[in-house]
């Protein structure tokens, strides 16, 4: 089955009278997408914020003649107040496994000198290596974006074995397991998403790890331990505010890995921590930072 794709390039103030018109028109789904590479970093809650240049997408049934689908859709953009229709085009979207494109396309990856990342359908590329084998699933955490790949890398170099790791905002439980595969002893897992929770279980099962080695956790659930090592990738806001928290978590002269950050946010989130830990400089990978200290 094929489909017809109509993509608006739209102002802010247009975006939800082209959803609507498109909804009305009979679309079967409406996808907003960035159009200016401008990022949204930790909306307030309850907020859903729209970028200033914002890609509207309606998706039709292909049978459907074009011509009369965007006089309709001109019709209901009308009826919603709006005036002149932005730039669009129009394409045809042929059918495809877009799942199967999506597996074929995330190839292992290494990190370091000990650590491969492989997805569960693929062959090892080193069966000596320390390889985690993960499965994405519902949370997030795959090692292709910059922020995993350099707590990963600081995984590889800092575990030396024998550690009681903390993984705040575990996600997939990537960097977790990570750590419990270079050698550590056990993993505390903690993240807001109950999602999450069930796919760190589900990957450390598929890598062999024994359940009594790990625990997972909700947040307002989470144990009073002193970590030897404490790896946080979430947001700088939540970082910030978990300062004493994260802090308290990790035993004096246990090591800290703290990621989720843009180079412009490091100062800030330095600083905090540098409250109750010796910082590094950050590292940096893109427009990304991780931070790493040893605490006091």
């Amino acid at each position: 089955m094929s489909w017809v794709q109509v993509r608006f390039h739209a102002g802010r103030d247009q975006v939800e009278a082209i959803e609507n018109a498109l909804l009305s028109t009979g679309a079967l789904s409406v996808t907003l997408q960035d159009d200016a590479d401008q990022p949204i970093l930790e909306p307030e809650l309850g907020t859903t914020p729209i970028w200033d240049n914002t890609q509207v997408i309606g998706l039709f049934d292909a049978n459907q003649n074009t011509d009369e689908l965007l006089a309709d859709i001109r019709l209901n953009f009308a009826a919603e107040g709006g005036t002149e229709l932005p730039s669009f085009k129009t394409e045809l979207v042929e059918d495809k496994d877009w799942v199967r494109a999506w597996m074929d396309d995330y190839h292992p990856m290494q990190f370091g000198d000990r650590l491969w990342v492989c997805p569960s359908w693929r062959e090892p590329p080193q069966k000596d290596a320390v390889n985690l084998m993960l499965d994405p699933g519902l949370a997030f955490g795959t090692g292709t974006h910059p922020t995993t790949a350099l707590c990963l890398k600081y995984l590889d170099k800092a575990v030396e074995g024998n550690e009681l790791v903390v993984d705040y905002g575990c996600g997939s439980g990537i960097l977790g397991i990570a750590a419990l595969l270079l050698g550590s002893r056990h993993m505390i897992g903690v993240d807001i998403d109950p999602q999450a929770l069930t796919a760190t279980r589900d990957n450390a099962g598929r890598n062999g790890i024994a359940d009594d080695r790990y625990e997972i956790y909700l947040p307002e659930d989470t144990p009073a331990v002193q970590a030897d090592l404490t790896v946080a990738n979430i947001l700088a806001g939540p970082l910030v505010s978990l300062g004493d928290h994260i802090a308290s978590l990790t035993r004096s002269g246990g090591k800290l890995a703290l990621s989720g950050l843009l180079a412009e946010q490091a100062d800030e989130v330095s600083a905090c921590y540098s409250q109750w830990f010796e910082m590094n400089p950050p590292v940096q990978q893109g427009d990304w930072v991780v931070l790493t200290g040893v605490k006091r």
